[in-house]
Order: C-alpha cells, then sequence, then structure tokens
C-alpha cells in the first residue's frame, strides 16, 4: 500500500472511531437529518439523488432543506447563505456555489442552505423556514453533526479502489458499515452483492435518466433526443467521460468534446475557446451539464441536458425512508422576517 494513502486511511479511521465513542460530540438537530454521501472523491451522483429525495419528501407532506456546505464558492462566507428559502431563490451561484444554485432553481418549495457549520444552518432552516427534514448533501464524512438516516452511495468499483491519495476513496471502505442504506448505479443482484461485502443490510439501485435540452436563453429552440443534431460537449465535472457518454447515447452527433476541471469557473477566454471550437467543429448547439450552466450563465447557441436519478424499487425506497422520517403532524407556519 501507498505509505501516503495508509496514513489517510487510518487518520480517517480513527476520526470516526472517535465520534463513535463520543456521540455527545455532535450536535442534534431539531426535526431528522438524511445524509447522502459516498466514499469517494467526486462524481458519484450525489446531487441528483438528493434532488430525488427532497422531490419525494415534497410529495409525502415535508418541507424539507438542503444544507450544503458550499464547495467552491467564489465568495467564501462564515455565516448561513439562504440559496432558497422554498420559493425564491435568494443568492447568486458566487455565494452559494454551483450544486446548491443548481438545487435552488430545480426545487421550489425545497430550502436550500450554505454554511461550513452545517447545524447553524439547519437551526435556521427549523425556525424561519419550519423546516421538517434535513437532507446533508455529501455528509457521509460531516461527522460533527448527527444523522438518522446514513444513505451511502457506493459504485462496484469503488469496492476495488484505494484511499487517497494513490486511489479515489476518502476513507477506507470498512467505513461503510455505518451506513443504514447503499445506493449502487447498477443491477438488484450488484446492489446486494455490494451491500454484503460492506456488511449493510439495506440496498437500493440508482440509474440515471436525461430530459429534454434545456437552453440557456430562454425562447430558443433545441434539437431533440435522436435528431443526429451536432453538437459540442462542454463539462466542468469530476467525470467529463460519462456526461460525453450520455449526450451521444441521447442520438446527437458528438463532433467535439471540452472538458474542465470539477467546479470550474468560465472565463470570458474560455467561452470565446468553445465558441471557436463549435464554429470549427460546425456545431448545432453546445450541450453542458446543468452544474456548469448555472456558473455560465445566459447563453445563445447553448443548452443545458438535465440529469435525474431514479433509486428503486421506488416504492420500498419511499416506504423505507418514511418510516425513519414520518411527516409531523404539523408543519408550523413560516416566519416571515
Amino acid at each position: 500500500m501507498n505509505p501516503l494513502s495508509a496514513v489517510y486511511g487510518r487518520a480517517a479511521r480513527l476520526r470516526r472511531s472517535w465520534y463513535a465513542k463520543r456521540p455527545h460530540a455532535q450536535r442534534r438537530l431539531d426535526r431528522p437529518v438524511i445524509s447522502v454521501g459516498n466514499l469517494t472523491v467526486g462524481g458519484s451522483g450525489k446531487t441528483p439523488v438528493v434532488a430525488s429525495i427532497a422531490t419525494l419528501l415534497l410529495e409525502q407532506g415535508h418541507r424539507p432543506s438542503i444544507v450544503s456546505r458550499g464547495y467552491a464558492r467564489r465568495h467564501e462566507s462564515d455565516g448561513v447563505v439562504v440559496v432558497s428559502d422554498g420559493t425564491r431563490v435568494m443568492a447568486p451561484v458566487e455565494a452559494s456555489g454551483d450544486e446548491p444554485q443548481m438545487l435552488a432553481r430545480a426545487l421550489p418549495g425545497v430550502a436550500v442552505l450554505v454554511c461550513p457549520d452545517r447545524y447553524l444552518a439547519g437551526r435556521l432552516a427549523e425556525t424561519h423556514f419550519a423546516c421538517t427534514v434535513h437532507l446533508l448533501d455529501d455528509g457521509f464524512q460531516h461527522l460533527q453533526l448527527a444523522r438518522d438516516v446514513d444513505l451511502l452511495i457506493v459504485s462496484p468499483r469503488d469496492l476495488h479502489d484505494r484511499v487517497l491519495p494513490a486511489g479515489r476513496l476518502r476513507e477506507g471502505a470498512d467505513a461503510a458499515r455505518v451506513a443504514d442504506a447503499v445506493i449502487v448505479p447498477g443491477s438488484l443482484d450488484e446492489a446486494a452483492r455490494v451491500a454484503s461485502t460492506l456488511g449493510v443490510g439495506t440496498s437500493f439501485t440508482m440509474s440515471m435518466r436525461f430530459g429534454s435540452l434545456r437552453p440557456l436563453t430562454a425562447g430558443e429552440s433545441m434539437p431533440v433526443e435522436g435528431s443526429g443534431a451536432n453538437v459540442l460537449g462542454v463539462a466542468g465535472i469530476a467525470r467529463p467521460e460519462r456526461f460525453f457518454d450520455a449526450v451521444h447515447a441521447q442520438g446527437f452527433d458528438l463532433v467535439g468534446k471540452m472538458a474542465f476541471p470539477d467546479h470550474h469557473w468560465f472565463t470570458s477566454s474560455d467561452l470565446e475557446s468553445i465558441a471557436r471550437q463549435a464554429a470549427s467543429a460546425n456545431a448545432d448547439v453546445v450541450i453542458t451539464t446543468e452544474k456548469d450552466a448555472v456558473r455560465i450563465g445566459a447563453r445563445p447557441g447553448w443548452a443545458a441536458l438535465p440529469l435525474e436519478a431514479v433509486i428503486e424499487p421506488s416504492r420500498a425506497f419511499g416506504d423505507w425512508l418514511l418510516a425513519r422520517v414520518p411527516v409531523p403532524p404539523a408543519a408550523g407556519p413560516v416566519r416571515e422576517d
């Protein structure tokens, strides 16, 4: 094993063990907390899963909040940033970060808050927005806050990966045993095998479903799925090849690909370079991810490809989750101040 990976893995194991022996060191919110996380760095589908669960909770009568640390924000702050109060988006992407901004725009009825101290954000969500349940986006390693449900997204290939820096794991796979359930991209058999290997009793599967192209400039017409239109793919995400494969699978002719680092803030020079590449490749449209779209803003000739996570078996998952976070009898008024 890589010596640095051994040190990193041991440090992560000791940290988790410290909190396990001192439950009083964790702060607890008044309302239930659902954590959605993973073992690896970047690109596991956590944010689409959070959106899917938030929608499920809304449909069942909950007032969910989504609490995020706001990774890779341009404008950092120690206090709570209210990205959305559930009725309107209140903070720009520079202050929220791309994933919270994307969630705030996509989920009316859901409060979205950003803060390094997620307990503080959760308290504000409870007292000001009468939220009845909290979703932690990327919360598996956030041990300072107690949770009622720990959901862990694990790919079958994660079982064979190594701890940073030799691999992509934030901590060893043995940490998964504390999860209440694993969500596995793959078949039911694969999900059961992953859960059994990790010592987790409950498993569900996850797949991704893509919607119709959404123009970044309102009112523009866009080519439809299967049209064979020439497109240039642009992605600033952790695993861009998966996005490019998805664009191709939608029936578009991918005439060029441009990848940028995850959470990349596009400069005017970047956008000019993309425009030149699109013209050179005779692209009909530039397609990017929803996450990139919130950083790019309105842009003629551009479109985003929406992505939705589907957790299955859907009824079994809903019943399992709602048994752990039942809707309270009455949600209380939202404060207007």
